[in-house]
């Protein structure tokens, strides 16, 4: 990949792209977690404290993550992605965590141990432009703080051999508002449709994962678009005509997506598995549990869907 030059904004430090993730979603821990939840914390510590030096398997986020550490090698001197550790573990079990960081080679020195509060106050400290969780609870909270968040869900999905990171998102909910799924749920798809042609020429509304879309595009733009090391794609269930909305949303935003998928309702897995997504995010609980048998996924728990 051709390396990013000197002027390009993603060289400033207050231009980075900061993901926050908790240990749970970067290494598997689903084992120690059964015996937290069975035994208790006296149990889950006295077992992380034996197993120190047993380097733990890597959880559903860890090809992400890698990928993402991975672009600072295509940099310049100021590494353009930043990625920090919020864990519910405490210091002292969090040891064996920072024992796999080292023995894999993750460039992550930044970290926050609560044991067993909430991770979610330290995201806006951190700066954090996107948070991954297996915790929904810090997730929900991370959202209402106004900070793209999702649900790391478990994935038999294979690792992706492409070195270029794949995002995808969803539409309605995660991108933009929910205003389009209310209609459609309330008013029905007739209507929806109906809405969507009146309204074409204005911008669809904001939703939770704008500032994290404008931020990969912020680090995208850093290399030449023929030669990309990250490629991103919209994998909605709009089709034609309420696919002009969003196409004039995101020209007006100034904001690239690669691909754009207009699936008419069509289920998503299998063309997020023909893209390559190393990592889905989208509101809907049946579209998550369709894709994370394909491609890892993250559960956004906003808007119409998720009350």
């Amino acid at each position: 990949m051709t390396r990013a030059t000197a002027h390009d904004p993603s060289s400033s430090g207050d231009n980075r792209l900061v993901v926050a993730i908790s240990s749970r979603a970067l290494f598997d821990l689903g084992d120690s977690h059964e015996l937290f939840e069975r035994d208790g914390l006296d149990a889950y510590r006295s077992f992380q404290i034996e197993h120190e030096e047993e380097i733990l398997q890597p959880g559903v986020a860890f090809p992400l993550v890698q990928k993402l550490l991975g672009l600072n090698k295509l940099a310049g001197d100021v590494p353009p992605v930043e990625v920090i550790l919020l864990s519910r573990n405490s210091g002292d079990t969090g040891l064996r965590i920072f024992n796999a960081i080292q023995h894999y080679g993750l460039e992550i020195s930044r970290a926050a141990f609560t044991s067993g509060a909430p991770t979610s106050d330290y995201i806006a400290p951190f700066k954090a432009d996107l948070f991954l969780s297996a915790n929904a609870e810090d997730v929900g909270r991370a959202l209402a703080a106004g900070v793209a968040a999702a649900t790391i869900l478990p994935s038999t999905a294979p690792p992706r051999a492409s070195e270029q990171l794949r995002i995808a998102f969803d539409g309605d909910a995660v991108i933009f508002g929910d205003e389009g799924e209310r209609v459609s749920r309330e008013e029905g798809l007739d209507a929806f449709h109906r809405n969507e042609h009146e309204r074409a020429a204005e911008p669809l509304s904001v939703g939770p994962f704008r500032g994290f879309l404008t931020a990969v595009h912020r680090l995208q733009a850093a290399f030449p678009a023929e030669n990309s090391p990250i490629r991103t794609a919209l994998v909605t269930a709009r089709s034609a005509p309420a696919h002009k909305r969003v196409i004039l949303t995101l020209r007006k935003w100034g904001v690239r997506i690669d691909e754009a998928l207009f699936l008419g309702g069509r289920d998503k897995g299998p063309f997020l598995d023909a893209f390559g997504a190393d990592i889905f995010f989208d509101d809907s609980p049946a579209n998550v549990e369709s894709a994370r048998k394909h491609v890892a996924t993250g559960h956004v728990p906003h808007g119409v869907s998720n009350r």
